[in-house]
């Protein structure tokens, strides 16, 4: 935990965590702070780099991407930085991570059906040049997802 981060700083990163678009005044309601100070907190906050942005968190499947993927690529270590950004432009890619390990990225995909994923893996994964090996999995159920950092 970072040690410039104080009590009423945690406090209001976990209420923007449970509820991005919750107000100023409601945050100040529930610390006992005027809606003034909570703005200079939080712009204090994104000004150091630790909120990133604000985001909304959308359900995969009710959008019509039924199929999630979960890929561990190996890659040559020279064609590394070409193939994260390739597949991190590719707009089936939700994420895309260098990871420990032998040149590894591990990457999530979400894709309409196993068509789609299926064209994914011939005609875009192992068409890029400086892939050595690709492990995937197909997400059965979900039990948890972090929205966010829980402090």
């Amino acid at each position: 935990m970072n040690k410039h981060l104080d009590k009423i700083d945690k406090q209001i990163l976990e209420l923007l965590i449970e509820d991005g678009r919750i107000s100023y005044t409601d945050i100040g309601k529930q610390l006992n702070l005027s809606r003034v100070s909570v703005r200079s907190r939080v712009n204090q906050l994104i000004e150091e780099g630790i909120i990133e942005k604000f985001s909304c968190v959308v359900n995969s499947e009710k959008v019509g991407k039924n199929v999630s993927a979960f890929f561990d690529v190996d890659c040559d270590p020279n064609n590394l930085v070409e193939v994260a950004e390739n597949l991190a432009n590719n707009p089936c890619v939700a994420s895309c991570y260098q990871m420990t390990g032998p040149s590894t990225l591990h990457m999530h995909v979400l894709v309409d059906d196993f068509t789609q994923l299926e064209s994914f893996i011939n005609n875009e994964l192992y068409a890029l040049k400086g892939i050595s090996r690709v492990d995937s999995q197909i997400l059965l159920r979900r039990f948890k997802s972090r929205s966010g950092l829980k402090l």
